[in-house]
């Protein structure tokens, strides 16, 4: 990198501290605004208001009218084809890790998007089912409908077959996620996708990917395993394939491998030649035709025992109303199953909006997918988010909007209601390699263990501890638990900050931590100290203690001797001590004190301690107080956004501490807000003034060297000031 060249600057100014720098510079009074006051803002209602909240729900306004039909059109049509032959054969792949009938894939692939194509703000994704929230899905369809066992005690599932019963579950879920969406969207709480960091939702979804990857091996190796839920279950679920492994299809393992490859290479392919595509080759889609074709050719159900998709449901069935009861035993997996849709779904669409500078709205995008997923489980659709594959192959083969999302539904609609029958002989063990190589971009974020752990070790333990909980004890607690050491983290980092004590850089105004510099000036009796985090009730005690190890002494300590000390003297003088001379000239006087026992017990209050005691002479025989050489402490709370009360009491006691130790200390480039709080809590007072406070470091010590010492501050002034103005910035105060 070039370095910059030096550049030259001079400031004449006087010394500021912030009383003085409010008595030349008036300041602008701002009213803050109350909580009745941004409620009245927001109920009140106007034609622009009202155009914007139109236009704010129904998205699709604002981008259709600047739609350019000639230039975007052929490009939306190509894409809404190449992402339409993605979406239904991941639509058929993922119904089965939610435990469902293959078809009901393609109502996820149809539905949301109908409505997300009016609602949603991003212009790129691909609305459909997702392999984490498939899952999630069916971790709920297996633990109330299992394979082996009765179902559960529901009223609704009555008259319903096993497959129906499974149907009714994951809609009635997807329907209660819809609802938790569309609240928090409605609430304004789009917010709460921030305390999902990028860490968390990798290893989140590394783990997830590990669970799916468990899940399609039943398919790929062709084996009889009943779908297992809760903690541990993919422990156990490894134990029943190993136990079954003598008895692999070899068929299904064989085509299996093929397709994995075959896909895989071709995936490798079409990102390679991405610039030279016009679009990326649907290698899924042809894949699943010749399968088909040569499933239905050698009749690979009857020669080798491949289990096939089998009947097909030939168009949309009737609306159905969601179970109650299934609301009830769901809730738990519905809630954390809302938030990881969202979440991907908006991390997904902001990395395409920010390539093509348009905003999206994350509130809205809420609402988009609640309703989304209502509508779609009013028709027997399972969980929809989206799946980074799909929205990269709507995107890179010329998607502009979502016209294209559009396209793409309505393929999946013409294959359930006309071409549904020609899926039938599909092996699922095709289905379950698809899902398997679709995985790769999961799982290979396990290599970000490394470079976390070499550049931020908490958010490696972050990922880690994310990805086995969510391994071993399911999806909905590892996300729990992932979020609570998250949570951790962040109170670690503010409980526990880096506390420094700077010095300033020779030959320029700038302080930085003592220990990063060679060539730095420390002035004798001053430290500046400074905490790079907010001061709260957590972390108080913790800058109490670094402040005293930065200074070298308690002042709690140093005043409890001294007033033994007094007391000493006050012997001393009411005795007539040989070494009566001695005391009175380390009172710096000649009268005699009239000491009060009970103004001796008050510690705190330095009014009634001798004013002119100087604490640093040498001290009368058997008189021991330990020395203090410091006269002056600077608080850098540049980097303080806020003190609440605890916080606020306690700094107070500590600075009373170190001001009745004759100390004086000095808080500098506070932050207004800070500050006003400081006012409002009653801060300051007869001890700690409003003139202690300083804009900057810099101003601050040269007021402390003109207060301390005339000789020390030309020594240090020279060293500071005197500097080559050929090559050095120069400041002049006055």
């Amino acid at each position: 990198m070039q370095r910059l060249t030096a550049k030259q600057y001079l400031v004449s100014r006087p010394v500021y501290s912030e009383d003085s720098l409010a008595e030349d510079h008036q300041k602008i009074h701002r009213l803050h605004k109350t909580p009745l006051d941004h409620l009245k803002e927001y109920l009140t209602c106007d034609s622009r208001r009202a155009k914007n909240a139109v236009l704010s729900l129904l998205p699709i306004i604002g981008w259709l009218k600047i739609y350019r039909v000639r230039e975007w059109l052929l490009g939306d049509v190509v894409s809404g084809i190449s992402t339409g032959m993605v979406a239904i054969m991941q639509g058929l792949a993922f119904s089965l890790m939610a435990s469902l009938p293959p078809s009901y894939g393609l109502y996820t692939a149809f539905f949301p998007m109908l409505t997300y194509f009016f609602l949603g703000t991003s212009r790129h994704i691909s609305v459909g089912a997702f392999p984490v929230l498939s899952l999630m899905v069916g971790v709920v369809v297996t633990r109330l409908v299992p394979q082996n066992g009765p179902p559960a005690n529901i009223t609704g599932f009555e008259g319903l077959s096993p497959d129906q019963q499974r149907v009714l579950v994951a809609s009635s879920m997807t329907f209660l996620m819809g609802i938790f969406q569309l609240a928090m969207g409605v609430l304004q709480v789009g917010f709460v996708v921030k305390y999902l960091s990028d860490t968390l939702v990798s290893g989140f979804t590394t783990a997830a990917a590990v669970h799916i990857l468990v899940s399609q091996l039943k398919f790929v190796l062709g084996l009889e395993v009943p779908g297992i839920s809760g903690p541990l279950s993919i422990i156990r679920t490894l134990e029943m394939i190993f136990v079954q492994i003598t008895s692999t299809n070899i068929c299904d393992l064989v085509m299996s491998i093929v397709i994995m490859l075959v896909v895989f290479i071709m995936k490798e392919l079409n990102d390679r030649f991405k610039a030279k595509l016009p679009v990326p080759i649907p290698i899924e889609f042809i894949v699943t035709v010749i399968a088909c074709g040569l499933s239905y050719g050698f009749k690979f159900n009857e020669k080798f025992g491949v289990q096939i998709v089998g009947e097909m449901v030939k168009g949309y069935e009737p609306p159905m109303a969601p179970s109650l009861e299934v609301f009830q035993e769901s809730a738990v997996e519905a809630f954390p199953a809302a938030i990881v849709g969202f979440a991907v779904a908006f991390s997904v669409a902001k990395v395409y909006s920010i390539k093509h500078d348009y905003i999206i709205d994350g509130n809205q995008e809420l609402i988009a997918f609640g309703v989304s997923n209502i509508f779609g489980a009013s028709f027997k659709s399972f969980a929809a988010s989206t799946a980074l594959s799909r929205t990269a192959v709507q995107e890179s083969s010329g998607g502009k909007t979502q016209v294209a999302g559009l396209i793409s539904a309505l393929m999946a609609m013409i294959v359930t209601t006309a071409l549904g029958f020609l899926l039938e002989p599909l092996p699922r063990s095709v289905l379950g390699a698809l899902v398997i190589v679709n995985l790769k971009g999961m799982l290979m974020q396990f290599r970000e263990i490394v470079y976390l752990w070499r550049k931020d070790k908490p958010d490696c333990v972050v990922w880690v501890v994310t990805c086995l909980s969510a391994c071993l004890l399911g999806l909905d607690l590892g996300l729990a638990v992932g979020l609570g050491i998250e949570l951790i983290t962040v109170i670690f980092r503010t409980q526990f900050p880096r506390c420094s004590t700077l010095a300033n850089i020779q030959g320029t105004d700038l302080y930085r931590d003592r220990k990063d510099y060679l060539h730095i000036f420390e002035p004798i009796g001053v430290k500046i100290f400074k905490i790079p985090s907010p001061i709260f009730f957590a972390n108080i005690d913790f800058f109490k203690e670094k402040l005293i190890e930065a200074v070298g002494f308690n002042p709690l300590r140093v005043l409890r001797k001294r007033n033994k000390a007094i007391r000493k003297i006050k012997k001393l003088l009411q005795k007539g001590s040989d070494d009566i001379t001695e005391v009175k000239e380390f009172f710096n006087q000649t009268e005699e004190f009239d000491f009060k026992d009970e103004e001796m017990d008050q510690l705190f209050n330095k009014n009634n301690l001798p004013s002119r005691i100087n604490w640093n002479a040498e001290l009368p025989v058997d008189i021991n107080v330990p020395r203090v050489d410091l006269h002056s402490l600077i608080l850098d709370f540049s980097a303080v956004s806020f003190l609440d009360i605890s916080a606020m009491k306690g700094l107070k006691m500590v600075i009373k501490e170190f001001i009745r130790a004759d100390v004086d200390v000095y808080i500098v480039s506070c932050d207004e807000y800070v500050l006003e709080k400081m006012h409002n809590c009653m801060f300051f007072d007869m001890e700690i003034l409003t003139s202690m406070i300083f804009p900057t470091i810099h101003d601050t010590m040269l007021h402390v060297l003109e207060r301390n010492d005339g000789k020390i501050k030309t020594v240090i002034a020279e060293n500071m000031l005197a500097w080559d103005l050929k090559n050095e910035t120069e400041f002049s105060y006055t």
